[in-house]
Formats: structure tokens, C-alpha cells, sequence
């Protein structure tokens, strides 16, 4: 029996989880579709600390791989401020708080639409 792949959503909801696992601040979906090519979804989501930063990354590292969701890139780790996550559909960005409200791109995406992540 083929092992069934989740959609997109599916995969940016599984993200969402791993990064509050992990006590992530805001973590928030975007529904990019009606308005980019970029990708499907983007996940965003931050820490308090560079470190908190990296291991938010490496618990959605961990998550994905069980999952079986791929990742093809990710760049930033060095530095934790900002860490991209390139899945093809689903790009993640992690931030540390302040890098985060100074992209802002909740605002820079702003006409999309929010994906329902209940509280842990």
C-alpha cells in the first residue's frame, strides 16, 4: 500500500505543531494561493532567544523527517535570527522576536489568509 504524502496544508499544519512543541511565540500559517507563486503556505513563527530559534528548527528537522516531509533547503541556522525552510509548497520562516516585527511579513502578506493552529 502507498504511503500517503500530506497536502500542503496538512504539512504546514504538522510545521505549526513542531514549532509550538517547542513553545514557538505566534506560530502562524498563511494561505499564499489565491495571491503567489512562491509557495502554497508559509509558516512563521518565532523564539525569544537565537537558540530557542534553532531548536524550533531542529524539532521541525525532527518532525518532518518522522513524517517523511521533505526539506530541500533551509539556510540561517549560523546565525538564528532569521531560519528559512524551502519544502517546495511550504516555505517556513523562524525568527527571533525582533527580526520578526521588523519584517513584518504578516503585513507584506496581509490580503491572505490565516490557517486555523489552536493552542496547545
Amino acid at each position: 500500500m502507498p504511503i500517503k504524502r500530506p497536502t500542503s496544508r496538512q504539512k504546514a499544519k504538522i510545521i505549526g505543531y513542531a514549532a509550538l512543541n517547542k513553545k514557538a511565540i505566534n506560530p502562524v500559517i498563511l494561505d499564499l494561493r489565491p495571491q503567489s507563486d512562491i509557495a502554497d503556505y508559509f509558516v512563521i513563527a518565532s523564539g525569544n532567544t537565537d537558540v530557542q530559534v534553532r531548536t524550533i528548527f531542529m524539532e521541525i528537522e525532527r518532525v518532518c523527517r518522522e513524517e517523511g516531509i521533505k526539506i530541500f533547503h533551509s539556510e540561517g541556522l549560523g546565525s538564528g535570527t532569521w531560519i528559512l525552510l524551502d519544502m517546495g509548497d511550504v516555505l517556513v520562516h523562524l525568527f527571533r522576536q525582533s527580526e520578526r516585527r521588523y519584517y513584518d511579513l504578516e503585513k507584506l502578506f496581509q490580503g491572505c489568509k490565516y490557517v486555523g493552529l489552536p493552542k496547545l
